[in-house]
Formats: C-alpha cells, structure tokens, sequence
C-alpha cells in the first residue's frame, strides 16, 4: 500500500480531534497519540486487507478477531492510521493481545464505550473533515483574493511576494537562474537556510547553456536525499516544476516559474499545512505571468487558430499555429486534496508540464502538450494521460486521458497513461472483422453500462476502485455490471467470457 494514498476531498483529520470529542468517550490505549485519519471503515472481517484504501479508522467489535498480531500486521500493512475496538456486544474489555499487538506495531488502539455507536464516530470524523475544509477552501480564497489584489498593483512583483509572506507566514524570494534576490520578503533566515534555498532553486531552474569558449562551471552542490522533487524523474531530460526540502526547522520549496528566464520562486516556512501548495501555485502563476516577456506573436497564433476553427477550418490545418507537431497528447488532472481547479491553478498545471494550452471543466484540468513531450507526475496533482494522436483524433485522446485519469484515482498512483492494446493475438484479427464482432456482441449495452463494463475489467472486478473511478457509489456499479450479465446473457465470473468481452471492448 501507499505511504500517503489519495484521500477524500478535504486534509486529513488529527487523531487528537476526534479524542477530544467528549461525547464519544474514545479512549486511547495503546500505540503513538498521533495519526492522520482519512476514512472510517467498519468491518468484522478476519482480515480486512483487501478492503482498505489507506488511512482509515477501522471499527470492529472484534467478531472474528483470532490471532491479534496477524490482525494488527495486515492493518499496518494496508496503511490503517488507527484500530477502534467496541468493547461491546462481542467482549467486555478490549483483549490484552490486541492491546500489546498495537503497541508493538505502533498502531493507535482506541477503546469505543458500549454506549457509542461506530456510526456516531463516522459521523463525527465526517463533520471535523467538513468543518476542516470549509476552513481551508475559505483561507485559499482569502489567499487568492489578497494575491490578485497584490498583482494589480504600481510594483506587483514586490507586492505578490509580501502578501505571499503573509500568508505563508514565512520567507519568500524570487531568484535568477544564477542564484541573485530580484526581491524578497518575509523575516530573515539563517546563512544555511538561504544556501539550501540557492541549491533547492538551482533544481527547479534548467541551465543556460554556457557561452561559446567558456570554462565549464563548478559542479553545483548536490540537494540533500531529504529534499525530494515530487514532480522529477530519474528520466526525465529538463528540470522539475518544484521541489521540497527541510532545513533548521524550516520547510523549504521551490517553485520553477513559467517561460525562458529561468526565474524561481522559493519559500521557507515554519511549517507545510494543507492548501500552502495551492496557496503557493496561484502566485507562481501571477509571478510567471508579470515577469514573462511580451508573447504577442505566441498569442495571436492561437487567436488566429481559434477564430480558424470557428470559421469551419479542420483540426489539423491549424494544429501548426499552436505549436505542435504531427500529433497531441491530451492530459486530464484534478487536485488530490480536491481542491476545486480554476484558470490560475491549471495554468500553473499547464506551465510546469511545458503547455500554455489548458482549460477548466468542472473539477478537471485538461491540458494540450505537443505528441512528443514528455509527461512527468506533478506534486498535488493526480494525472492521466492519452497516447499521442493526430489533431483528427483528439476527441478519442481526450477520452483516453479521461479514462486514465479515473484509473489513476482508483489505483491511488499519482500519474497513469493510456495503455494501449498489445499486439499478439489481437493482432491478428483483422481491424474490421474485430470492430464488427465488438459491435454485434456488445449491442445490447448502452454507453454507460458499456464503459462501467471497461471500467471494471480494467481493474480486475473490483468494486470500490471501478466506484472510485466513475465517482458513482459501489451498489451502482454492482448494480451495472449485474444488468450487463443480464444483457449479455453471460457469466462473468468466467474468465474466457472477460478475455472476450475485454478485447471487444479494447475496439470501441
């Protein structure tokens, strides 16, 4: 499991929280007094593994509970933050091996009083995390009201970059690729603190190629191992969009800003709360866009493919005015935190991936890249990614990018690209007699049974993942894939009928 899966639509709720709530009567017995909870889950099952996401509060009464430490062992393994033990129907005291279990494995044990129903704790956790993210939506609109603000002002960029300290509550800087202050704001830090912010920005920033004739620079000071780059890859050719790090108590980022100068933005704060990073990605986008040079031939291209387009012009006469080559690829994002998208947060998005070209729908940030540029995890974000395709076919790329996008949200992985159909078998079925045989075996299904199908064969049946990935309730995709057997007149327990139907539904 995931050292930090993709939770629900709001921060994770403190483990004092909820035991500070008098009227549960939750007492903690054994394990550390610290946890992050994301879920409740109430279950009496021997070994709840294979149901768990990651940071919940599981709930059992303790109904089938045999060898504690196995018990305990597969919770720690599936990433549960906390165990609650109803002392009631089933025993009278929490057992003592469970209790030893718990502190051996360093998981938080809480004691539900028989007079607390787990239902009262769910509800309980569900309204802290409500109350939490009303809490953070209204500072990250505060934040983002006080930075526009800022940015219409006589000298916006010294303006942006104080209001930013504010709200962050520490030091902020904007940096050249040579490491020089253009202006900062913020109390003062320590000589290490600024040296690891230099090194931190000389990551996110690429290297100007050196002069013809000159001597090769000094190698730069390597970033500590603890100062991972969310948003690199080992592979990856060109510099992350930011990066993280700690130092003296201190928690440091760094932020790439958007066009050739090769600027920075970099921060040391006390701490790193919940919305800091989008609090932090709408000032890189006001910053990149009041630092950029004038791109008045870059913006009267896409005008001109836009009016193009509008006038009845075909998808690939204008592609060439946007940049791109023979072939696109589309990206579909959302925020992990669910933190609803706008314009500034999906132009950062846009910015860091290397596109100007981006749009908001709904809760998904959707982003044009040019076919062959590479397509990294970015830091808050959970991406999908369609295969390169001609302008023709960017309604089939936009499809796929949707459906990787709902993969990587049910698989909690930061980024998943669209696989295509291998080769083998399937290949040699010619592409016409494929598509006809799809057609005829699938016609009784109608668009949304037919992709809940796709969906759930994608992920190997499993319900609360396929639930995840079309955001409609477990009993509504039982319910879909129950018609769909019906419809087929099928057994699709039987794996030879989800081969076929699996290859059928690769050709639509």
């Amino acid at each position: 499991m995931p050292d930090s899966p993709a939770g629900p639509p709001s921060p994770p709720i403190a483990l004092a929280e909820l035991l500070g709530r008098e009227e549960l009567g939750l007492r903690r017995i054994a394990g550390p007094d610290h946890a992050e909870l994301l879920w409740v889950h109430t279950t009496e099952m021997a070994d709840p593994y294979p149901y768990l996401l990651g940071g919940e509060l599981v709930l059992t009464a303790g109904v089938q509970l045999a060898e504690a430490d196995t018990y305990v062992a597969r919770l720690v393994q599936a990433g549960a933050a906390a165990l609650g033990f109803g002392v009631a129907p089933v025993y009278d005291t929490v057992p003592e091996t469970l209790v030893e279990a718990c502190e051996r494995h360093g998981l938080p044990l809480l004691e539900v009083p028989p007079e607390t129903r787990f239902a009262a704790v769910a509800r309980a956790v569900w309204r802290l995390m409500a109350e939490a993210r009303h809490r953070e939506l209204r500072r990250v609109t505060r934040a983002q009201q006080a930075l526009a603000t800022a940015a219409a002002r006589p000298d916006p960029v010294p303006a942006v970059l104080r209001q930013l300290a504010v709200q962050l509550e520490g030091r902020v800087a904007l940096l050249t690729a040579d490491g020089e202050v253009l202006h900062a704001a913020g109390g003062r830090t320590a000589p290490d603190v600024r040296a690891a912010l230099a090194r931190l920005a000389r990551v996110v920033t690429p290297a100007r190629p050196a002069p013809p004739g000159s001597p090769a620079p000094p190698a730069s000071p390597a970033v500590p191992a603890s100062a991972p780059a969310p948003a690199a890859s080992s592979a990856r050719k060109q510099s992350p969009s930011s990066a993280t790090d700690a130092r003296g108590g201190s928690q440091l980022s760094a932020y790439a800003l958007g066009g050739a100068q090769g600027l920075a933005l970099v921060l040391a704060t006390p701490r790193r709360e919940s919305g800091d990073h989008t609090v932090a990605g709408i000032a890189v986008v006001l910053l990149s866009l009041l630092t950029a040079p004038h791109q008045g031939a870059d913006a009267a291209d896409r005008s001109a493919a836009l009016v193009r387009l509008l006038l009845g012009a075909a998808p690939h006469e204008v592609a060439p005015l946007l940049g791109g080559g023979d072939s696109w690829t589309v990206v579909h994002a959302r925020r992990t935190d669910g933190t609803p998208a706008d314009t500034l947060t999906a132009g950062a998005l846009a910015a860091a991936l290397g596109s100007a070209l981006s749009d908001v729908e709904r809760e998904t940030v959707r982003v044009l890249l040019p076919g062959g540029h590479e397509v990294v995890a970015q830091p808050g974000w959970t991406i999908g990614v369609s295969e390169p395709a001609p302008p023709s076919a960017l309604p089939l790329a936009d499809t796929q990018a949707a459906r990787a996008l709902g993969h990587a949200e049910a698989t909690r992985a930061a980024l998943t690209r669209h696989r295509p159909g291998i080769g083998g078998l399937a290949g040699l079925v010619p592409p016409d007699r494929a598509e006809a045989h799809a057609r005829a075996l699938l016609a009784p299904l109608t668009e949304p049974l037919g992709e809940t199908l796709r969906c759930w064969l994608s992920l190997h049946g499993s319900w609360d993942r396929t639930a995840v990935a079309l955001k409609v309730h477990r009993n509504t995709v039982r319910q879909r894939i129950a018609r769909c057997a019906a419809l087929l007149d099928v057994d699709l327990d039987d794996m030879d009928v989800r081969t076929e139907l699996w290859f059928a539904l690769r050709q639509r």
